[in-house]
């Protein structure tokens, strides 16, 4: 891709996206396409203005150092820059939809109160029909409203099928109101609404240029949406620039045409079914595979809710603690201190688990016994691993009475649990690992 791209307080990793903050020196109109997002904007006048008594930041140009003044020439230049962006460059500009937040009035004693937000740097668009005038941002609220529910619109645009990709992890924060009610689909591409119809994404033509508003996301790396992102960029500068469809298109049929109208519903139709199945059988593969996380993954994120999980499939009643797992079943109690890193575990797990032990005790709570968990060389096959924890853990975790157990044999415990399931058997499974002392060995079958 030979388009030049930006990323303005949006972390997206990618060697063709630059990097800058909103009140940095890149102009928007330098490039192809601007990735934006707005939620750290207002941070310039909100963590320097203090509130009033009703609520709003005020500041007084005459008063404030420069500050009031230094925002309305930013706004000013940031708005001049989109519109030569997506008017005279045809350019795409992509933002992330958040409300409107924190407001600066500017007060003056000879000129009427200026009032500022994140979104006071948006361009103008007025677009006429016959019946309705859409103006953005003029009749536009971005309201505060937060919900996972997504309904896409089949809309074709890239854009949408950039938030298809992520579908699991939108968490939209605010919606897109047009206050006349206006019906957008006559002059914009709405991609995504919410259950009630609240629209959550929408492409806006400014001319030969467009402007995206998507929701945020969570939980998907900067490298990967940037990836994604990139594509839809891509697929959209080959796109024609929209042009809403008349009312009277209609009456123009032409010879098949309700045909493939009628044909289409139905492949929609069954397409959404599958979708739905596709998710349905996907939920349950995820949940079914989700142990084998402990293999290779790091982390509290990832590593540990799946040692947790792999603890509990065995029979184990087990409570998660900051840094710890306490695990509690009718063979006895267990803490458990789970460690993966890409080499070798060394002293820092265990000596965490020898002090969380020894605090159990002193409070009074009883014997707990130790299990520390370790998971090394993690880009390596765990048949062909070396051993994952060195020397010194294995003399203090048998002097210790500690039990010391790889992810992998671990897993082997869980596959075996998963097979079979009776009580007799997880109880095997649980009495083994509460009465290992040192490394821990399974025992052979005859």
């Amino acid at each position: 891709m030979d388009r030049c791209a930006l990323s303005v307080d949006w972390p997206l990793t990618h060697p063709s996206i630059a990097q800058e903050g909103f009140f940095q020196r890149t102009s928007l109109a330098s490039v192809d396409a601007v990735f934006l997002d707005p939620l750290a904007i207002s941070h310039h006048w909100s963590d320097a203005v203090s509130p009033n008594r009703d609520g709003v930041r005020r500041t007084d140009p005459t008063r404030d150092h420069g500050l009031g003044r230094t925002v309305v020439a930013w706004m000013r230049r940031r708005r001049e820059e989109a519109e030569d962006l997506l008017k005279h460059g045809g350019g795409i500009l992509v933002c992330r939809l958040r409300a409107h937040g924190e407001v600066l009035e500017i007060v003056s004693a000879d000129a009427p109160p200026e009032r500022v937000d994140r979104y006071s740097w948006l361009p103008s668009a007025a677009l006429v029909d016959r019946h309705h005038q859409f103006s953005f941002p003029a009749n536009s609220r971005f309201l505060s409203r937060h919900g996972e529910d997504v309904v896409f619109a089949d809309s074709g645009s890239p854009f949408e099928e950039y938030l298809r990709t992520f579908a699991g992890h939108i968490a939209y924060d605010a919606v897109y109101e047009d206050l006349l009610a206006t019906p957008l689909e006559r002059f914009a591409t709405v991609l995504a609404r919410n259950r009630v119809g609240d629209v959550l994404a929408i492409e806006i033509p400014f001319e030969e240029g467009r402007l995206v508003l998507v929701p945020p996301l969570r939980g998907v790396s900067p490298s990967r949406e940037a990836t994604v992102l990139l594509q839809a960029i891509e697929q959209a500068a080959f796109r024609p620039a929209y042009a809403a469809t008349p009312d009277w298109l209609a009456s123009f049929a032409l010879p098949g045409e309700d045909a493939l109208v009628d044909e289409v519903a139905s492949l929609v139709e069954r397409r959404d079914a599958l979708i739905e199945k596709t998710k349905e059988v996907q939920s349950q593969l995820e949940e079914k595979t989700h142990f084998k996380r402990i293999l290779y993954t790091r982390g509290r994120f990832a590593f540990r809710p799946a040692v947790a999980d792999s603890f509990q499939a065995l029979g184990f009643d087990v409570e998660s603690e900051a840094d710890h797992l306490v695990l509690r079943c009718g063979e006895g109690d267990a803490i458990v201190v789970a460690a993966a890193t890409p080499s070798t575990v060394e002293l820092p797990p265990y000596q965490h688990l020898r002090d969380a032990v020894d605090q159990m005790m002193t409070d009074g709570d009883g014997y707990y016994k130790g299990i520390l968990l370790v998971s090394g060389s993690l880009e390596l096959d765990p048949k062909r691993r070396p051993r994952a924890y060195s020397d010194a853990v294995l003399r203090g975790c048998r002097g210790q009475g500690f039990c010391v157990l790889t992810s992998y044999q671990l897993f082997k415990l869980v596959q075996k649990a998963l097979s079979d399931s009776k009580k007799a058997s997880l109880a095997a499974h649980r009495r083994a690992l509460l009465e290992c002392t040192g490394e821990f060995k399974e025992k052979r079958t005859t």
